[in-house]
């Protein structure tokens, strides 16, 4: 039975529930990484004869399964995970974590069912590793980034340095031009590496494979790169564990340091104690010739070794904090150094609180030492407002990051987003090498200026009307059917009232245009791309499609009007994210007909279930992960769903006369007030039992009346409810005996047609409809604004002051 990515993802790190509690996330992770490690390379390599990585006898995961329940399981999968490390020469990288810790791990019985439930978790079926995929779909790869964000985000602010966000690493990846390189002897280097996430999204962007190198200061982070490597199938990648300032490893035989083609860095920000271990005025690699950095701020320490360590031909992404671009002193001779030698080609200032050890916002520098000597100036990109906000953090969007790669290749100049800035205007003595970008693109929101003049007057401002010129330029006509000149020079007059604009918009023939030739476009899009979903099986590339798709929307898209081709794309990626991307992986991985069961849920060991059963047949409780119940019913038992909407309809027609009854009778005096508890409700046996009360009561025949009359009702609502119960019971086991019945063909018809394709359709509808509702609600705040000018405002207070005295005047009070 198929198992959804997602799904998948979060078992592996509730695998974290188990070791919570002892340790933080940035120890607890070692932990869970080396299982998967061992899980990783036991099912790709184990058996194999000549593989890049040998394992062992009594060095698998086979052999850690076997261990579960035993008393010394975390002595024995220590001496399994150093028989693995021995066998390849992994001494010092795996083998760094003890799985045999009383202090994290806990004592006899606890640690013996922590580590045991630990190991199950891994043997999870659905998490097979030996068909894992190279080609930008592996299973492993994204199990792995999905872990790194989470460890990163729960290890705190001073403990999450170890992983760029791949957002981030995917903006850098891009921009290095590292696509464009087909040379099959290319370098690519990370002086400051951490756990190498940012080297291997660099690496995945080249056409050929690529000499990985890296250096990582910290034990243990480098371990891990060093085993994150191994897992996304780049075992001959070299990561050294040096401080990369005193003691860089990466060297040519006569010393000098080794140059690379490509550079990527994010290393620790404004590190106070960078040249410990060496004296920089004394530096062997000639590092510092365009200046010494502050003792106390090794930012510009970790540039220059990055700008050493390129060709002639290199180029780099470097994250940097703001400061770098504006700091003067040493600092800002550095700069001045580095500009006039023209080897900045870019900078990208980001969001604010995107990184794990940081809040502070930071910019991406872009080196490029290859056209150094014709640079004519630097281009800015400023992308600091473009973000979703996530739990904690702030998050680049897919809209965002396929917008900054894009302008930046194109050198496309935006208003207030791009600007390509001369290096005249740069070294300016107004501006004296200052790089802070928003001295050169101001992204400021333009201010909504009030008049004072038709607050006074009367009238909307020209000047309002005509900032809505993207809307008059496709509705060339709507203009005159909303406003009319006003009696002044520079003011207009709403000719609808407030009520009316946004139904004037919407049934104006220009919008209806405007509606038929967007649709007409989607639906282009839609056949165009539909043949590429049919074609979907075992074996297809999720990502491939899903990029396929999303490229040629925005192609559809990108001379459209009113409409951001890139909120279109981002409405794609996001279904794709929350529900395409899964059934995709799923037919992929197991077929159309496979991935359309129904999958039983099964009960916790508290008999609880932890999900939302679809459909329930007898006790037995379903999840329909690819073709939602109510697309089978739609298209199979219209006629069986109208027959339960109509008994529902039924009931809640006499519920509705139940509510009138106990609005009619249940005050103190009512007929029902008897039966009425503390929350308003009538319960039968209330009913029951007072009829009784009043039986042969002469008095009481009003009440008595009403009581039966409310009692029939009841008994006719627990009948219809009944009815529905039993009709939905017969319909849900159709519904799942259909399930069985469904040909490949009809399968993708339901989900191709009527679940992506119709969801996708409706999304773009209400793009198109919120295009009449901002330019309605716009207008509609300009007229009230102004519709009332100050003398009639005047006017009106005096008038309301009269009646006002005039009243007080009568009840024999006076007021000034």
């Amino acid at each position: 039975m198929p198992l959804k990515k997602s799904e998948l993802y979060s078992s592996i790190w509730k695998s974290c529930d188990e070791l919570r509690g002892g340790m933080d996330a940035s120890q607890y992770k070692d932990y869970v990484l080396v299982l998967l490690f061992v899980k990783y390379v036991s099912d790709k390599y184990a058996g194999q004869k000549d593989s890049v990585i040998v394992v062992p006898k009594g060095g698998s995961f086979a052999d850690m399964t076997a261990l579960k329940g035993q008393k010394d399981i975390g002595d024995r999968m220590n001496k399994i995970i150093s028989k693995l490390a021995e066998a390849n020469d992994l001494k010092g990288v795996i083998d760094l974590t003890d799985f045999n810790d009383e202090d994290k791990l806990g004592k006899g019985k606890e640690m013996q069912e922590r580590l045991s439930n630990l190991v199950a978790i891994f043997e999870n079926p659905a998490l097979d590793f030996s068909r894992n995929r190279a080609e930008g779909d592996d299973l492993l790869g994204d199990a792995y980034e999905y872990l790194m964000r989470h460890f990163a985000t729960e290890s705190g602010k001073s403990k999450g340095q170890f992983y760029t966000p791949s957002e981030v690493s995917i903006v850098m990846a891009k921009i290095i031009g590292i696509s464009r390189s087909n040379s099959k002897s290319t370098t690519l280097y990370d002086p400051t590496c951490g756990s190498g996430s940012l080297l291997l999204k660099a690496a995945n962007e080249a056409q050929n494979k690529v000499t990985i190198y890296g250096q990582e200061m910290d034990n243990a982070t480098s371990a891990l790169a060093k085993m994150n490597m191994i897992l996304h199938d780049s075992p001959t990648a070299t990561i050294w564990k040096d401080n990369v300032l005193s003691l860089p490893h990466f060297k040519n035989a006569d010393g000098s340091l080794k140059t690379f083609d490509f550079v990527v860095a994010n290393f620790p920000f404004s590190t106070k104690s960078w040249s410990n271990g060496f004296n920089p005025a004394e530096d062997l690699y000639k590092r510092f010739e365009d200046g010494m950095p502050p003792k106390k701020n090794g930012d510009y320490a970790f540039l220059l070794h990055i700008l050493r360590s390129l060709k002639s031909t290199g180029k780099g992404a470097v994250i940097l904090p703001h400061g770098v671009l504006f700091r003067g002193g040493t600092e800002g001779e550095i700069r001045k150094n580095i500009i006039r030698r023209g080897y900045i080609k870019a900078i990208i200032g980001l969001p604010a609180n995107l990184f794990y050890g940081t809040g502070i916002p930071a910019c991406i520098i872009v080196l490029d030492k290859e056209n150094a000597a014709g640079r004519k100036g630097i281009f800015m990109i400023n992308a600091s407002k473009d973000f979703v906000k996530d739990a904690s953090k702030n998050r680049l969007r897919h809209q965002d990051i396929h917008r900054i790669v894009d302008v930046f290749t194109r050198q496309l100049e935006v208003p207030k987003y791009s600007h390509m800035v001369p290096i005249s205007e740069i070294s300016d003595p107004k501006n004296d090498y200052n790089l802070n970008i928003p001295r050169y693109i101001d992204n400021t929101e333009e201010e909504d200026v009030q008049d004072i003049s038709a607050h006074l007057l009367g009238g909307i401002p020209e000047r309002d009307i005509e900032n809505l010129s993207a809307y008059w330029d496709v509705f060339k006509t709507l203009r005159g059917k909303l406003f009319a000149n006003g009696k002044r020079k520079g003011y207009s007059d709403i000719k609808v009232d407030a009520a009316s604009i946004r139904q004037t918009i919407f049934s104006h023939p220009e919008f209806a245009d405007f509606t038929k030739a967007m649709t007409a476009r989607f639906n282009r899009w839609m056949k165009k791309n539909q043949p590429l979903l049919t074609a979907l099986k075992v074996g297809s590339h999720p990502k491939a499609l899903i990029e396929a798709l999303s490229e040629d929307l925005l192609t559809t898209f990108a001379d459209s009007h009113l409409i951001d081709p890139y909120n279109i794309y981002q409405r794609l990626m996001t279904y794709w994210t929350e529900t395409m991307q899964d059934d995709v992986y799923m037919i992929s991985s197991d077929g159309w007909k496979e991935a359309c069961k129904l999958r039983l849920i099964i009960e916790d060991e508290n008999k609880k279930i932890k999900e939302k059963p679809d459909l329930t047949i007898g006790k037995l409780k379903y999840k329909a992960d690819l073709i939602p119940p109510s697309l089978i019913v739609a298209r199979y038992f219209a006629k069986e769903q109208k027959q339960i909407e109509d008994l529902s309809a039924e009931i809640e027609s006499l519920i509705q006369q139940m509510e009138a009854m106990r609005e009619e009778h249940g005050g103190e005096e009512g007929l029902l007030y008897e039966v009425i508890d503390e929350k308003g409700k009538i319960s039968k046996n209330a009913v029951t039992k007072r009829l009784k009360e009043v039986r042969g009561d002469a008095d009481a025949a009003d009440e008595r009346k009403a009581l039966e009359e409310y009692f029939a009702l009841l008994e006719k609502e627990a009948e219809l409810n009944k009815k529905v119960k039993e009709t939905q019971k017969k319909l849900d086991e159709k519904v799942a005996s259909q399930y069985t019945k469904l040909s490949v063909e009809e399968i993708k018809t339901l989900v191709i047609d009527e679940k992506w394709l119709a969801i996708l359709a409706a999304d773009m509808d209400v793009q198109i409809q919120n295009i009449a509702i901002q330019l309605a609600n716009r207008i509609k705040e300009l007229a009230e604004r102004y519709t009332e000018p100050l003398p009639e405002l005047m006017d009106d207070v005096d008038t309301l002051t009269g009646k006002v005295n005039t009243h007080l005047k009568k009840m024999g009070f006076t007021w000034k």
